[in-house]
């Protein structure tokens, strides 16, 4: 259980610091990143829909499932041509994907503050304060239109700094309250001990 504990801490940490690099890459090169995503998925999509298309036409047989694949196929195909020639309208809709996943992390942290309020820790209300202000960023990413694109794609990098930074504060309070809660049991056990 410990081992598990220990790995979940190291993911979480691990999450929260590829969320600020990410951050940072966004800010610092905000236009070029979201280029190079958007013809990356439209490149990937576009391959695979005429890889099922051509493993449907060099097979004989007929079947539901292999029709069924080729009208995906055509679909993939057609979108990752679109991404590829338009990538301007997958980029506007990337703020409202983030926002959500924003949003969604930002819950996952006044949860967390309000379990550091049950374990007695003074400055929960902080932990709070930054789950609400996660939340209200996710909010504001899916609910505020864009006019400028490279506008946005910083906005989304500072908010995932944002959000990786207080990602990292909450678990390390966490981890604070968990380990002083877990020193009290000890000395209360080897209190016992000695009084037996």
């Amino acid at each position: 259980m410990m081992r598990f504990i220990k790995e979940l801490k190291a993911n979480y940490v691990a999450s929260a610091i590829l969320c600020v690099l990410l951050g940072l890459v966004l800010i610092i090169w905000p236009g070029t990143t979201t280029q190079i995503v958007c013809r990356l998925l439209g490149t990937v999509l576009l391959i695979y829909g005429v890889v099922q298309i051509a493993i449907y036409l060099f097979n004989r047989e007929r079947t539901i499932i292999s029709q069924g694949m080729l009208i995906l196929g055509i679909i993939l195909t057609v979108f990752g041509a679109w991404i590829l020639f338009k990538p301007e309208m997958i980029i506007k809709a990337v703020p409202v994907m983030v926002g959500i996943l924003i949003g969604i992390h930002g819950f996952h942290n006044v949860v967390q503050a309000i379990a550091l309020q049950k374990e007695g820790y003074e400055k929960w209300w902080l932990a709070l304060i930054f789950g609400l202000l996660t939340v209200a960023a996710g909010g504001f990413l899916i609910c505020k239109p864009f006019e400028f694109v490279e506008t946005a794609v910083r906005l989304i990098g500072a908010f995932l700094v944002y959000d990786g930074g207080s990602d990292i504060w909450i678990l390390s309070r966490v981890i604070k309250v968990r380990r002083e809660k877990e020193r009290i049991i000890d000395a209360e056990y080897v209190d016992i001990k000695d009084a037996d």
